[in-house]
């Protein structure tokens, strides 16, 4: 048996590596960012004051609303936005109107993090490339192509899965805070009494004496935050116990002594403003800190890419996006999934920010509306979670969200000014995706209710078959179909085409539900239907992986009759085409046909032996 300290200080490690690799890079920038952008005269007490913001975000966005209160709202032991909704829109289920609202906002949510998963790696390589630039002026030219160039080799290894590097991860990211920390206290030791920037009477003095450049800067200043959204996501694969002991035992202290080495270094080095972090390391450190810094920045972004892949998987479950081809790169873990699709759109679209913003402080401008915009949908799913979920009352419920939807607010306010400084280009993959996402669940429910109005009821097919029975041939044939009670379009085809019926049947049907996990013992629900037929119902959750042969493999052992060997399988597929009827405009009609064409097939999906599958179908107009 695992001691379970140790395994507590295992995960402890990984949720070092992979939770806070992201928020780890953002001392590469936030600072620079904040001082850079022209609005804050630089004067001792303003460094003071911006400090002083900085670390009273972290300790309001992260340590309590994140740490605290957001961890605790684990569906099943999972977090992420996907989680969130699922747990929110149960709580509401006896309020279709709410719960119709709700939905498509937790999905925009989730749209707008791949935009983030876009902006994230393109500035945190960027910032750790531009290092270079302190060693010399003359690396300047370099900085572009090696940044483009890492971000390719970060890409090209997706397919090998992170099961060989991810081991790494913790111990070099854990390396990479304790150096945080020694660049920090080393400045700090010069000028201690930066530290009296953590008393919130400087946060609050500098935004009385200067409120439109405390908004204005608050863009800038939600840099440091950059991952936070991680804190929840990866609630599945670590637990509370360990990303809290991370944050409150490594990360908070390494980023907290970093900020006010830096701001140390400002008030001795007012120059140092340019690149403040590269700035603190002396001469000899420099290159090494380079590479480090470029380590952790690939580290942060791999937890992004991972987090895509598993995010997308998801939302497939739960029948917003077609099925895509899911590679598992690892034969012990199933979370550990490639997606070619997602990889290399991300990566065009990373490319593609890369060469129109050029640096890491354009690419600033662009970064904060997502996020903030993903925060201040957080915090409110949670409310609906915490007051319907969890029954608490009324004004305690406000008052543990309203405080930080008031913050979120408040930071998204001010990140809409750089709506035209490149805030637009997250926003646009954010919502490309939210309409691919919609039009997909909304084709599908016309497609639903087109089939259904035109089904045929399976009980009474049946007993007319028994009455005029066709020939029966030996075998078990299983029919998949989208809805239970219905006659299968394959199981017509076969009897027009073979004329035979075999002699068993099974007609299956999948459900997909909004919790992350479906149990085995509750993964198959099967009900005779006489004359050797039976309705089938299998049972996922939004994590599980989907595997339909290994699911029926269970009704061997009620007593169905299932032989893999002589068991053949009938997929109804139907070919749409786009119709000028009511329900949604003709060009989202012509998208979901292109999407529903390009879509894997459905064996892939459920990983059903392709020579076992006999493909029937018909063409649906929308």
């Amino acid at each position: 048996m695992n001691n379970p300290k140790s395994s507590l200080a295992a995960l402890t490690l990984g949720a070092i590596g992979v939770v806070y690799g992201d928020i780890g890079t953002s001392v590469l920038y936030a600072v620079k960012e904040v001082f850079g952008s022209g609005h804050v005269p630089f004067t001792h007490a303003n460094v003071y004051g911006v400090l002083s913001i900085l670390f009273w975000t972290l300790t309001l966005i992260v340590s309590l609303k994140y740490v605290t209160l957001v961890l605790r709202a684990d569906n099943n032991g999972e977090g992420g936005l996907v989680a969130m909704l699922a747990l929110a829109s149960q709580a509401v289920k006896d309020q279709p109107r709410l719960r119709a609202v709700l939905l498509p906002i937790g999905i925009f949510g989730t749209s707008l993090f791949y935009g983030d998963g876009v902006i994230t790696p393109a500035i945190s390589v960027l910032s750790a490339v531009e290092g270079l630039e302190v060693v010399s002026p003359h690396f300047r030219q370099f900085v572009l192509p090696l940044a483009l160039l890492v971000l390719l080799a970060l890409f090209a290894v997706q397919k090998r899965g992170t099961a060989g590097i991810g081991k790494f991860f913790g111990p070099i990211t854990l390396l990479w805070f304790g150096c945080l920390a020694v660049l920090g206290i080393w400045q700090i030791i010069d000028h201690p009494e930066i530290l009296a920037a953590l008393s919130p009477h400087h946060a609050l003095g500098f935004i009385w004496r200067q409120p439109g450049v405390a908004f204005i800067i608050l863009g800038a200043v939600v840099l440091c935050v950059t991952g936070a959204e991680a804190l929840y996501a990866d609630l599945g694969h670590f637990g509370k116990k360990p990303i809290r002991l991370a944050w409150f035992g490594v990360a908070m202290p390494a980023l907290t002594l970093n900020y006010f080495g830096q701001g140390a270094l400002l008030l001795a080095q007012p120059d140092a403003v340019q690149n403040p972090f590269f700035r603190m390391a002396p001469a000899w450190a420099l290159l090494p800190l380079v590479l480090l810094a470029t380590m952790a920045a690939v580290i942060a972004s791999q937890a992004l890419i991972t987090g895509a892949f598993s995010v997308t998987r998801q939302v497939i479950q739960l029948g917003y996006l077609p099925r895509l081809e899911i590679r598992h790169t690892s034969a012990k873990e199933a979370g550990q999934i490639y997606i070619p699709l997602v990889n290399w759109s991300l990566f065009a679209a990373i490319v593609m920010a890369v060469m129109l913003f050029r640096s890491s402080g354009n690419l600033a401008a662009a970064y904060g509306i997502a996020v903030t915009l993903d925060m201040l949908i957080t915090t409110l799913l949670t409310f609906f979670v915490i007051r319907y979920r969890w029954h608490y009352p009324w004004l305690l419920c406000w008052a543990a969200t309203g405080c930080f939807f008031v913050i979120d607010l408040a930071f998204f306010s001010s990140n809409l000014l750089k709506l035209f400084q490149g805030g637009w280009f997250p926003l646009a993959i954010g919502g490309a995706v939210f309409l691919l996402m919609m039009t997909w669940r909304r084709g599908r429910q016309l497609l639903h209710e087109r089939l259904h109005s035109e089904s045929i009821e399976l009980s009474g097919f049946l007993g007319a078959l028994v009455q005029h029975p066709p020939q029966r041939v030996a075998g078990t044939a299983i029919f998949l179909s989208g809805e239970p009670g219905t006659v299968p379009s394959a199981l017509l085809h076969n009897l027009k085409h073979n004329k035979v019926l075999h002699a068993q049947n099974l007609f299956v049907t999948v459900r997909n539900h909004e919790v992350p996990w479906v149990g085995m013992d509750k993964r198959v629900q099967a009900e005779s239907l006489g004359s050797h037929c039976w309705q089938v119902t299998v049972h996922y959750g939004f994590k599980n992986e989907p595997d339909l042969p290994k699911a029926l493999a269970q009704l061997s052992g009620l007593g169905y009759p299932l032989d893999p060997m002589g068991t053949s399988y009938f997929v109804s597929r139907d070919a749409v085409i786009p119709g000028m009827r009511q329900g949604m405009a003709p060009w989202r009609e012509k998208l979901f046909a292109q999407m529903h064409r390009n879509a894997s097939r459905v064996s892939d999906f459920l990983r059903l032996p392709s020579n076992s599958v006999v493909e029937l179908g018909s063409k649906i107009e929308l």
